[in-house]
């Protein structure tokens, strides 16, 4: 079948992807050009780090806080770090706020609350200082 033409290679859009990890978005590199269909993680070390219990116990924290307050209230990360770490010092629950926040962008990706900034709604992978989540 020497006559058979070649398909013309598809070229896969370099649309952003969302980490599976911490739900931040990321761009198209040119590394990743053979293998951009299965990359799933922005990093190394969001390869490496898989949610679990704790980060499970956030996501059931921040819903859990947020059916107590009522549809239009908002709370802030700090209360589902400190209801999963405890609050009898800093030390307890400082360590779990960048997982507290993890949790939350990935509660924005799954379309179950939204992150404001000054009452406005933000987008979660870019938004940076003083967060609250509302529900959706």
């Amino acid at each position: 079948m020497p006559d058979r033409k070649r398909k013309p290679e598809r070229t896969t859009p370099h649309r952003d992807k969302i980490c599976k990890t911490c739900g931040r978005t990321f761009e198209w590199r040119k590394k990743w050009e053979q293998d951009w269909d299965v990359i799933k993680y922005c990093s190394d070390a969001c390869r490496g780090h898989k949610p679990g219990a704790s980060d499970a116990a956030l996501e059931a924290a921040i819903l859990e806080l947020l059916a107590e307050r009522g549809r239009d209230k908002t709370i802030c990360p700090s209360e589902a770090a400190k209801a999963v770490g405890g609050d009898e010092t800093r030390r307890d629950w400082e360590g779990l706020m960048e997982p507290a926040r993890a949790a939350a962008r990935r509660l924005v990706a799954a379309g179950k609350i939204v992150i404001t900034q000054h009452g406005h709604v933000v987008d979660a992978s870019t938004a940076k200082g003083a967060i609250r989540l509302r529900l959706r």
